[in-house]
């Protein structure tokens, strides 16, 4: 096993480890992994926030960056915020020309920001690493202007029972073999599988978000409830 192999108790300084490990193929091995729907999902999750101009926009576990410069195309400024060492270095080396995108280290449960600094915090795929989601999703609504949105995009639970059954199996026996022939840590998509059956459903995380002050909450589920967006406001007061 490797010394980078994170639990469920998501010590901050085993997860952060872990990605350090797999940032120089992360992102070809979820595309793999999740055949390719990741792109998709990117899609989504840009649209939904609906970048424009003069916008700052906090993107958290950034990883390498591509979430963060599809945002910075409509001309949008980006802070790519993770708090992996080697995604941050591996997301400079690819994208630190790109203009508008600036690589922060970032810790969720304590941003280094003012307050109210962005127009829009969103995550994708991070929350469940983080120590204390909570907290998280708290210290991004202190970040966020008055008025302004989250958005988290994050695996979830797929409610129509065949297909969760389906999807239960591919995540117990044909996720795990890919892994191990594709990644340079396989048993870092051991504690990532392990770590999306223990992550709440749907209702759930928007209880979380309602209950860390954020108004307006809202989701709706991608590729059939794989994954979730769920979408909330900063109160004006």
């Amino acid at each position: 096993m490797s010394e980078h192999r994170a639990d469920l108790g998501k010590d901050p300084s085993r997860v952060s480890g872990m990605f350090d490990e797999v940032a120089a193929g992360y992102d070809r091995t979820n595309t793999v992994l999740s055949l390719g729907n990741d792109r998709l999902w990117r899609i989504a999750t840009t649209r939904a926030i609906a970048p424009r101009p003069g916008q700052r926009i906090l993107d958290l576990a950034a990883g390498t960056g591509a979430s963060s410069v599809a945002l910075a195309r409509s001309g949008a400024e980006v802070v790519a915020g993770d708090f992996s060492p080697g995604m941050i270095a591996e997301g400079r080396r690819r994208h630190g020309h790109v203009p508008n995108v600036t690589f922060v280290e970032a810790d969720a449960m304590a941003l280094p920001f003012a307050d109210g600094e962005f127009d829009v915090v969103t995550i994708s795929f991070g929350l469940r690493n983080v120590n204390d989601p909570k907290k998280a999703l708290a210290e991004m609504l202190r970040v966020t202007a008055p008025g302004g949105m989250l958005l988290v995009c994050e695996f979830s639970h797929p409610q129509n029972p065949a297909f969760a059954s389906l999807y239960r199996f591919y995540n117990d026996r044909i996720l795990p073999t890919v892994a191990r022939s594709v990644s340079s840590n396989a048993d870092a998509y051991d504690y990532l599988n392990e770590s999306i059956k223990d992550w709440p459903d749907q209702v759930t995380l928007s209880s979380w978000i309602r209950d860390a002050g954020w108004t307006r909450v809202a989701h709706r589920d991608l590729t059939f409830g794989i994954v979730a967006l769920h979408r909330a406001v900063k109160p004006l007061v």
